[in-house]
């Protein structure tokens, strides 16, 4: 699926194709500029609750709520006309049951049109998945590091190392059969992640996992040097946006001190009555 040859954004069953091809390309988004930015480079462009961190300023994704990520989706939605949205479902609003998650995953794609929803979650959320794809909600899973659950997996740290990786392949092969149409592999090693996408029929996206997945997603404010909180070691910066960003703010700054802007009559000199 390049991006020159598209001629309307791909579903969830064009995504399930994609195994075991061209690599699949992807971006989070949260504001239509940005969108608009990625739309004709991205297979399929995320919705991430990523967003609480990245333009909210929470110190993690535990504090977005649904009615956050319906504003922002909104927002990318208007900017995207070749790519797939998907939209993440936050924390508590699909683990207490499964006709929780309908509802909420229900209430995501309509307000939004969000061609899909993520949640996080390996074995314990199959069943959730296969009562969501049957009532037509379509499912990204997402495994591996799983930020929602950062209190419970004791931080930021890699998933499936040794006997843990048979876990992992599980949760893999759980979601599959469940009927997610893709998986993110979240921190993953490179050895796991490629068992697992040669074991599964769905594609893998990886985030800090291997180039052997089905496809690569980042945080795009990562990739561009805008968010400088802090940089996870796997992510490769594109750009620099938020030092060039302060170095022109500093410079305007400068500028208005020394009066040394351009004054109205100067600006709209031809505009003058003649």
């Amino acid at each position: 699926m390049s991006a020159t040859a598209k001629k309307r954004a791909p579903m969830p069953d064009d995504l399930r194709a994609a195994k075991g091809g061209t690599p699949l390309v992807s971006l989070t988004a949260y504001t239509t500029p940005m969108a608009q930015m990625m739309d004709e480079h991205c297979d399929f462009v995320l919705v991430g609750d990523s967003v609480g961190m990245v333009l909210h300023g929470l110190p993690s994704t535990l504090g977005v709520t649904m009615d956050m990520m319906i504003m922002h989706g909104k927002a990318v939605a208007r900017g995207l006309h070749s790519a797939m949205m998907v939209i993440d479902m936050p924390f508590g609003s699909y683990e207490e049951s499964r006709e929780q998650a309908f509802r909420n995953g229900a209430k995501l794609m309509a307000e939004t049109h969000a061609g899909a929803v993520k949640l996080e979650g390996g074995v314990e959320m199959a069943e959730t998945i296969r009562f969501l794809v049957a009532r037509g909600v379509p499912v990204m899973a997402h495994i591996g590091l799983t930020p929602q659950s950062i209190n419970t997996l004791g931080g930021y740290k890699v998933q499936g190392r040794g006997d843990a990786g048979a876990a992992l392949l599980a949760d893999a092969k759980a979601v599959a059969e469940a009927g997610a149409f893709a998986v993110v592999l979240e921190k993953v090693p490179q050895g796991l992640a490629d068992e697992i996408t040669a074991q599964i029929d769905i594609p893998t996206i990886g985030i800090g996992a291997s180039a052997g997945c089905d496809g690569q997603i980042l945080v795009v404010d990562d990739m561009l040097g805008l968010f400088t909180a802090f940089k996870a070691k796997f992510v490769k910066r594109y750009a620099h946006l938020a030092d060039d960003g302060e170095a022109a703010i500093a410079a305007y700054a400068a500028e208005v001190r020394a009066r040394s802007f351009p004054a109205a009559e100067h600006v709209f000199a031809d505009e003058a009555p003649k």
